[in-house]
This record gives structure tokens, C-alpha cells and sequence, in this order.
């Protein structure tokens, strides 16, 4: 049995009914198993989910003609999600790490653990201080094995380098052994030295320069700079952790061991003393990660492979102690010239200076007293300290080092696998402050945005801050119960501005819920300013709905029992409007582990209310009638009051998932990619998601199964009806369904039944063109071979009976043509007009045509399908089919073993639509049926937040006093 067929006894064709009953979906079939007979599963519409383009750095290919279904999903973290998320989201978005190989070694171990979430897109830490971060200990144990070249600068002719097996724990010592046997230069059994003294007269060098001036290919190298490594170090490991400037590259050069401790002293001493190599030969684990003041990371030991170059330790370690200071702190400890210059200005602004002699001091009392003077940063950002946790330990203002600014108590690394600890700027030791507590970035442009980690309890001006909002110069922010900071930025002129954001005449972000107004106690209003402006929210047009999480549960199930029941006169999608201001609200206000739940929650919901609805149906039109009652035949005025819920239901929860997934990506950039909870979250959308793409592709399968079921009645009657009845004027194109011949007009009357009903329910323009294709592939295969079917029994292939089908087709393509599906329809009725124009060919034409001929002009039909036409061709009484036109032996077997009938499973899959939701939420709410819907959610949200206050607190709903 094909797959999409049903067949009952009796005529396999149009005796009885045979018709797609069902949908192949990607949704588990046990869920649909609990519908029964009323969710088919006989037969199935194929789909298919795509990767959404939103995300994608790549164009997304034009739909080819048999498409699949595209879904858009959420990117998955690294290692963190089931396949399941990978179907929607991940391929398109998750770009593949790539290993790091420098020019010294081909095949060089990549970083391990670098794979990053989007291909067009690196952690922040790296967009702001261009350093990638460094990959695990245990992970660097485990790398892959790798080829380096070592290059032998000279010390055997007709070799540029030799090539050399590497590991993670090689050594130097150990590589330079392997490659004086490659150079044959391990020792010499006539009197040379040993190998183990041969060994010592030679180092490994890491090279640091590039090709000189005009060189091409492998031009001259010229190298500036030059390391010799110590025996232990690993070479692999280096190269890894130490990573050229751009314009820059590096190789490894085995040189003897004077000559190369010589080069590197010169090497060094020319970079000292025009400023430059230093910097890009600094290894990048040595970076100050405390630039504010913070404790400083330690440095590796030399065995890590990572320490500093030999020459150049004691410069190293001056820069990292200067990093580590406060910028005040330097700027008051400059050159030793000026020192008795600043005691004296401190002492003239002590007390009583003028009058006091002054004598001998400590001159550690200066230092002290100098170091109070603290002048701020004029071209950074910068945090000034208000309050903070042990005076003693605390600085009083946090310079802004880099572009992005991690506060958080650092601390050893992760007991969890032995993970690094997280990167942190400024190192805060309260109790209640996380490891990584809260980011803030500011660039060239404000404003300044700030986003605390999940969990981290931060405060901006006062009010709790929940998701990512904007920082300006002078707004304070708090971190836990100690910190409290005000933000500064004199790059854009000035101290601040000119009224600080948190003074009482500015409120400051409102709290979730209607009463919001009530609550302030800093702005300064008065009970009946505060009334007015509760009660301007409650009967405003402004597309906001306020709920807190305890009232979300009773909102939601309440949009979507009145959608259910058609209660009211909302606009088609104005359930997917109201929904999606939940959605918007918690991805705003709300935080950041919310909204996961709201979409599951909401799915689950919208997913009940259809299933209910589809049982309904499945009640009043059942499939197995009891014997004896006549089943009553579907009209399309019938169809099209049963469809017009389940209809209802796909074009809101098309428009919703495309805003959803919108919400999804939003929240996904937003987020800080070092959360642990963000892969969960993400799989929790991904869920909710699935579930609103099970809802689309049910609510089109049970509305293309009744659709084609009212067609099945009425399709026969364009091969039987004479359009050229007596009197009888064939209409024009563009005529109205009333002027159409009889026997055409139930057919026209479902599908213009179908054409309203979406048009009413506003269903989106792709997935309309899907539902028509569906039934015009049902009446294409459904009337071909109906027709096969009839030439076997008696004489029907015939020029007279032809050319009327032929008219019938022609008037019903020139009807859907003007009713704008003329393309959908000529693309699936081809087989069938292709079968009819061959019958259509005059008798006396059709003698001279020869197998060949007649293959070339209908190739849509196959070669079964095509010697069936002609073997049961009616030539006349006593004529048989001439010879010309019998198959060639190569095309017998496809005659004798084809089938001459179209199989229903062959049907175009579902495609759900790309793009961006058609849901306006920017405006006004123009909608009175939507507005008067939205006034009472907000009022119901009211009073439930008044029933938890006691009886003497609460208030009446406000009303707006007149103008």
C-alpha cells in the first residue's frame, strides 16, 4: 500500500474513497496516536525542518520544487544540546572552531574548547583585547600530536628545514635531538663528540619576523626577533600559547647554542630601544587581567612552555606590576625627580601649614598622604567606589582597561573538570558577589550597556536589574548588598550630566505589574497624580502588557480559552498579538531564565486548546458511519464553518512562532555566552518551539483532509458533464462562480470556499499557496487516474469525449487564474493536461505519430501511462493500434511493469514560512476589538494584584479624569 493511500473495497479509484488522510510530520507519531481516528495516521503530508537564515552568514538557497519543511530553532552552546536542537538552529549558526597553526608547524594542534556559538561572532573578551582564550590544561595534555618544521639555518646544505613528529609534552631537548638526526648531524662514530654533548651545543630557537622586502613564496626570511627556548619547555605548547601580530610570522631554528644566546641579546636589545617587538612578542597568558586593581593572575611557570623570553624578564615583570595599579596610583607615582615637590604642595594643604615648621618626616606619611590626591582618568570610563567592603583592600576608582569590563571575585579554577577560572577585570571579595557578577561594556559611541550574570543581584539607580539596559555617565550601580559604584565617562565631555538620573524629580525603570504607579516612592507624585497614570496605562493604546511571573500562568490560559471559544470580535490574529505581548514583556522586564518558561508554558497551552478542537470535529464528522445511516455529504459552506477555528489556530501560531524565534536570537546574542544555564534555556525554547511547529503542520493536515474530502464528490463531474449543453454560452475568464457550467460549479464553490477562508483568517501568504497546491496535486492525481481507470471497461478514449474534459479543464484553469492561483494550478495539473491533449489529437494526426514522436511531445506521462492511452485508443470498429506505436525493447520492461496510476504520496511537503513575523507591536493599537480585548487583561492583572493585599491597601480601578 503507498504511503498517503487508503483504499476500501469495491473501485480502487473513484468507487470508493481513496485520499491523503494524513500528514507525515517530524513530530513524534505517539502524540499524535492519542487522537485516534480523529488525528489520522494512515497517510501523512511530508516536511521537513530547515535551519532559520536569520542567524545565517550565508544566503539561504531559493525552494526548490519539491521543498522541505525549513524551521527556525535556537543555536545550541557548545557540547551542550540534543540533536533535536541541531535540527533547527545550530547548523546554520554555530560556526566550527578552528585549531591554531602557526607558519612553524603544519598540522599544529587547534585550541581546544574554542568552538565558538556563531561564525560571524567571538566571545567579547576577545572583540575588545584580541586575545583568544586559552584553552584548558587537560585538554592541552590530550592535543593531537603535530608536525613541526625546524628550520636549520644553515647548517646542512641543500635543507631549508626537516620536518619533526611533535606532542604536547615533546621538549625542546627532545626535538632538537630528532632534528640533529634528521640533519645527520646526531654524531659521527670517528672521534666526533657523543650525542648527549653534540645535544648541548645546540638550542631551539623561536623566530619571530618576516619575509623581507619584495619576497615571494618562500622569499628571504629576516627575523627580529629571536627566543631560545629551555630544555623543558614544549615547544607544541608554545607555539599554541604565544601567537604573532598580524603581518608578523614565527618558526622554530636550530642553532647553536652561543650563536643563538648572542642573537637574542641583540634581538632584545634593538627592541628595547626603538619601542616595538616587545609588544607583539609579549605572551598573551601574561596579560594583566586585573586592570583596575584587582590581584593579577599568576604567571605560568617556565615548565608551561609560556614564561617569559630569556633577556627580558625584568621588563616583563615592571609592566605587569604597572598594569596592576590603579591609573591614580600611577599618576601619582611618577619619576623620583618630583617627589619632594609633591610633599610640599601636601603639606601646604594640611591645616595650619603656613604657621607649622616643617621639619623632618617619614617619608612614608607623604607617600600615604600624596596618594589621597587622586586625580581621575580623562580618556576612559571609569567607576567611582561610593561604598564598598573592607576599606582596606577597596580602591576608589575602577578604570575601564578595555572595551568590555567584567566585575566579579575571580577566585581559583572550577573544581568541575578543572576549568579555568572565569576572566574577571575587577576583583570585588564580598561574599555575595558571583565569580563572574556583571559585565558592562562601553565603546567609542554611548551609551554604555550593563548585563548582569544569572543570579547576580545587581541594582541600576536604585531598581533592580534584571536583562541588559543601558548605562549613561553618572547612574549608579550596585553590586550585592556592598557595592555601589557611579559610572563616569569624560570621553564625551563634561563631568555628567546635568540632572543625575537617580535624583527623586526622575523615576527611575518600573517595576513589572499595573501597579507600578502606586508603588513609587520616588518620584514624588501624589496619590491622585499616580491614580491618573495608572488608569492612563489601563485604557491606553500603547502595546504593553505588565504582568509579574506569579499572574502569568492566569494570563495566558485566559487569551487562549477566549480564543479558543471565539468569544468576542478580535481581529484574525489578534490572539498571536496579545501572546506575543506576553512574550516581549519577559524578554524586557523580566529575568533571564523566564522566558524559556513562558514559551514552554505557552505552547502547551495553545497545543490543548487545538487538540480539543480537532476532536470536535472528528465527532460531528466521523469516518466509519454506522451501517444503515447514510453519511451526509460535505458541503463547502460546511467545511468552512468546521475549518475556521483549526485555520485560525495555524495562522496565529505561524505569526507566533516567527516572533518567538525572533525573541529566541535576541536572547541568545544578548546573553552572556559564559553562562552554564544558557544551553539549558536554549533547549527549553527549542522544546516550546517543536511544539508550535507540531500545531502548524496538525492544524494543515486535518484542513487539507476535510477539504479533499468535500472535493472527492465533486471531481467526477469534469470528466462526465458536456459543458456544451444546448443554449448554453461558455463563460469568459473571470466569470463569476454562478456563470460557470453545472457540473463545474461544486468543484469551483470548494475551492472558493477554501480561497475565503483563508483570506478571513489572514493565513500567511506561503502558506496558503501550499494549501491550494495540496488539493490541485489531490485533483490532478485523483481525475488522472480516474481516466486510466476508464478506458479498461468500455469505449471512453475518444476525440468527442476528449475535447469536452479538455473544456472542462481549460474552464476551471480560467477560473482559478482569475481568482489569482493560476500558476499553483497549471504547475499540478500538467499530468493531467498533458493526458488529455494527447486524446484531443485528431484520429487521422494520431496514425502518423510514432512512439518516439508521441514521447518527446508528453513527457510528463509515463511510458506505462502512455501505451495504455494508446493501446485502448478507439480507431474504429475492427482497428487495432497500428505498429508504430509499440514501446522499443528498451522501454518494454517500464511498459510491462509501470503502474498507470498517480500515487498520493508523492505530494509537495510543508514548508513552514522564513522571514519576520507579520505582528505589529511599534504603534498604537488602531483595533477597538483589540483594544477593548487588551483594556480588560489589564484590568483582570489588577485585580489580581490587588486580591494579595489586605483589605484596607487595596484600591478601585482608577479612572482617568476628563481633560
Amino acid at each position: 500500500m503507498l504511503s498517503g493511500e487508503r483504499k476500501e473495497s469495491g473501485s480502487p479509484r473513484f468507487g470508493k474513497l481513496h485520499l491523503p488522510v494524513g500528514l507525515w510530520i517530524n513530530s513524534p507519531r505517539k502524540q499524535l496516536a492519542k487522537l485516534g481516528r480523529r488525528w489520522p495516521s494512515a497517510a501523512s503530508v511530508k516536511s521537513s525542518s530547515s535551519d532559520t537564515g536569520s542567524r545565517s552568514s550565508e544566503p539561504l538557497p531559493p525552494p526548490p520544487p519539491h521543498v522541505e519543511l525549513r524551521r527556525v530553532g535556537a543555536v545550541k552552546a557548545a557540547g551542550g544540546a540534543s540533536g533535536s536542537r541541531a535540527k533547527r538552529i545550530s547548523q546554520l549558526f554555530r560556526g566550527s572552531g578552528t585549531g591554531t597553526t602557526g607558519s612553524g608547524g603544519a598540522g599544529g594542534p587547534g585550541t581546544p574548547g574554542s568552538a565558538q556559538r556563531w561564525a560571524s561572532e567571538k566571545k567579547l573578551p576577545e572583540l575588545a583585547a584580541g586575545v583568544a582564550p586559552e584553552p584548558p590544561l587537560a585538554a592541552r595534555a590530550t592535543a593531537p600530536p603535530g608536525v613541526l618544521k625546524i628550520f636549520g639555518a644553515g647548517l646542512a646544505s641543500g635543507a631549508n628545514y626537516k620536518s619533526v613528529l611533535a606532542t604536547a609534552r615533546s621538549t625542546a631537548r627532545e626535538l632538537v635531538a630528532e632534528a640533529l638526526e634528521r640533519y645527520g648531524l646526531a654524531g659521527s662514530p670517528g672521534g666526533g663528540p657523543s650525542e648527549s654533548s653534540c645535544v648541548d651545543a645546540f638550542a631551539l630557537c623561536d623566530a619571530l619576523g618576516r619575509p623581507a622586502a619584495g619576497a615571494v613564496g618562500n622569499g628571504e626570511w629576516r627575523a627580529e626577533h629571536l627566543r631560545v627556548l629551555g630544555d623543558s619547555e614544549r615547544p607544541l605548547l608554545v607555539q599554541e600559547l604565544w601567537r604573532a601580530r598580524p603581518g608578523w610570522a614565527r618558526r622554530f631554528e636550530l642553532r647553536g647554542r652561543e650563536e643563538a644566546r648572542r642573537l637574542e641579546q641583540e634581538a632584545f636589545g634593538a627592541a628595547d630601544s626603538d619601542g616595538t617587538g616587545a609588544a607583539s612578542w609579549r605572551p598573551q597568558k601574561n596579560r594583566s587581567r586585573a586592570a583596575s586593581g584587582g590581584a593579577a593572575l599568576a604567571s605560568p611557570g617556565p615548565g608551561s612552555g609560556s614564561g617569559p623570553p630569556a633577556g627580558s624578564g625584568g621588563k616583563e615583570r615592571s609592566e605587569n606590576l604597572s598594569l596592576r595599579r590603579s591609573v591614580s596610583e600611577l599618576s601619582l607615582q611618577g619619576r623620583r625627580r618630583r617627589q619632594q615637590e609633591r610633599r610640599q604642595q601636601a603639606l601646604s594643604m594640611a591645616p595650619g601649614a603656613a604657621d607649622a615648621q616643617i621639619g623632618p618626616a617619614d617619608p612614608g606619611d607623604f607617600d600615604q598622604l600624596t596618594q589621597c590626591l587622586i586625580q581621575a582618568p580623562s580618556n576612559r570610563p571609569y567607576f567611582l567606589l561610593l561604598q564598598g567592603y573592607q576599606d582596606a583592600q577597596d580602591f576608589v576608582v575602577y578604570v575601564m582597561m578595555r572595551e568590555q569590563h567584567v566585575f566579579g571575585r575571580g577566585g581559583n579554577s572550577s573544581a568541575r573538570g578543572g576549568s579555568p577560572a572565569p576572566y574577571v577585570d575587577t576583583f570585588l571579595n564580598a561574599p555575595d558577589i558571583l565569580p563572574r557578577h556583571c559585565t558592562v561594556r562601553a565603546g567609542p559611541e554611548p551609551p554604555a550597556m550593563v548585563r548582569p550574570s544569572r543570579g547576580a543581584p545587581v541594582t541600576h539607580n536604585g531598581c533592580l536589574l534584571l536583562r541588559e539596559a543601558e548605562l549613561h555617565p553618572g547612574d549608579l550601580l550596585g553590586l550585592g548588598e556592598h557595592f555601589l559604584f557611579m559610572y563616569k565617562d569624560p570621553r564625551n565631555g563634561g563631568s555628567g550630566p546635568a540632572r543625575l538620573p537617580w535624583l527623586p524629580a526622575r523615576p527611575g525603570a518600573t517595576p513589572p505589574g499595573p501597579g507600578w504607579a502606586f508603588s513609587c516612592r520616588l518620584c514624588g507624585r501624589g496619590l491622585q497624580e499616580r491614580g491618573e497614570a495608572l488608569a492612563a496605562y489601563l485604557d491606553g493604546r500603547e502595546p504593553v502588557l505588565r504582568f509579574r511571573p506569579r499572574e502569568e500562568e492566569a494570563l495566558l490560559g485566559e487569551i487562549v480559552r477566549a480564543a479558543a471559544a471565539g468569544a468576542g470580535d478580535l481581529p484574525p490574529l489578534g490572539p498571536a498579538t496579545l501572546l506575543a505581548l506576553c512574550v516581549q514583556h519577559s524578554a524586557r522586564e523580566l529575568e533571564l531564565g523566564h522566558l524559556p518558561r513562558l514559551l514552554g508554558r505557552l505552547a502547551r497551552l495553545i497545543k490543548e486548546a487545538v487538540w480539543e478542537k480537532i476532536k470536535e470535529i472528528g465527532d460531528r464528522q466521523p469516518e466509519n458511519h454506522p451501517e444503515g445511516v447514510p453519511e451526509v455529504t460535505l458541503t463547502p459552506e460546511a467545511v468552512s464553518v468546521e475549518l475556521r477555528p483549526l485555520m485560525l489556530w495555524m495562522a496565529n501560531t505561524t505569526e507566533l512562532l516567527s516572533f518567538v524565534q525572533e525573541k529566541v536570537l535576541e536572547m541568545e546574542k544578548e546573553a552572556d555566552q559564559e553562562d552554564p544555564q544558557l544551553c539549558n534555556d536554549l533547549e527549553l525554547c527549542d522544546e516550546a518551539m517543536a511544539l508550535l511547529d507540531e500545531v502548524i503542520m496538525c492544524t494543515f493536515q486535518q484542513s487539507v483532509y476535510y477539504l479533499t474530502k468535500t472535493l472527492y464528490s465533486t471531481l467526477p463531474a469534469l470528466l462526465d458533464s458536456n459543458p456544451f449543453t444546448a443554449g448554453a454560452e461558455l463563460p469568459g475568464p473571470g466569470a463569476e462562480l454562478g456563470a460557470m457550467p453545472p457540473g463545474l460549479r461544486p468543484t469551483l464553490g470548494v475551492f472558493q470556499a477554501a480561497l475565503e477562508l483563508t483570506s478571513q483568517c489572514e493565513l500567511h501568504p506561503d502558506l496558503v499557496s501550499q494549501t491550494f497546491g495540496y488539493l490541485f496535486f489531490f485533483s490532478n492525481a485523483s481525475l488522472l487516474n480516474s481516466l486510466m481507470e476508464r478506458g479498461q471497461g468500455r469505449p471512453f478514449y475518444q476525440w468527442s469525449r476528449a475535447v469536452q474534459i479538455r473544456t472542462n479543464l481549460d474552464l476551471v484553469l480560467d477560473w482559478l487564474q482569475g481568482a489569482g492561483l493560476g500558476d499553483i494550478a497549471t504547475e499540478f495539473f500538467r499530468k493531467l493536461s498533458m493526458a488529455v491533449n494527447l486524446l484531443c489529437v485528431p484520429r487521422t494526426s494520431l496514425l502518423k505519430a510514432s512512439w518516439s514522436s508521441l514521447r518527446t511531445d508528453h513527457p510528463t506521462l509515463t511510458p506505462a501511462q502512455l501505451h495504455h492511452l494508446l493501446s485502448h485508443y478507439q480507431l474504429g470498429p475492427g482497428r487495432g493500434p497500428p505498429p508504430a506505436w509499440d514501446p522499443p525493447p528498451a522501454e518494454r520492461d517500464a511498459v510491462d511493469t509501470g503502474d498507470i496510476f498517480e500515487s498520493f504520496s508523492s505530494h509537495p511537503p510543508l514548508i513552514l514560512p522564513l522571514g519576520s513575523s507579520r505582528l505589529c507591536l511599534t504603534g498604537p493599537v488602531t483595533d477597538d476589538a483589540l483594544h477593548r480585548e487588551l483594556r480588560r487583561l489589564r484590568r483582570l492583572l489588577w485585580d489580581l494584584e490587588q486580591q494579595e493585599l489586605p483589605a484596607n491597601h487595596r484600591h478601585g480601578p482608577p479612572v482617568a479624569t476628563p481633560p
